[in-house]
């Protein structure tokens, strides 16, 4: 994974592609900040493969929980507050 800075992306976005396209993952940030990933667009009939599949499992892996079950959040949304 290679990250850029948003200036940086901006003098050399031709080369970034280009490395995107070779399946480098091209990460931009702003302030030290993740905010855009570069990635070559699905073809015509483009269907989605293993590889995005696994991609997305390891963002949602990477996500902090919110240590409830849907019940648990579902009983304190709808908790009477009077009692």
């Amino acid at each position: 994974m290679s990250t850029y800075s948003v200036a940086d992306a901006k003098a050399g976005l031709p080369s970034l592609i280009d490395r995107a396209l070779e399946g480098e993952e091209v990460i931009i940030t702003r302030h030290g900040k993740p905010v855009v990933e570069l990635r070559p667009a699905p073809t015509a009939g483009h269907r989605t493969v293993p590889a995005s599949y696994e991609w997305l499992r390891s963002r949602r892996l990477a996500r902090k929980g919110v240590g409830l079950t849907s019940v648990e959040l579902l009983d304190q949304i709808y908790e009477d507050p009077d009692g």
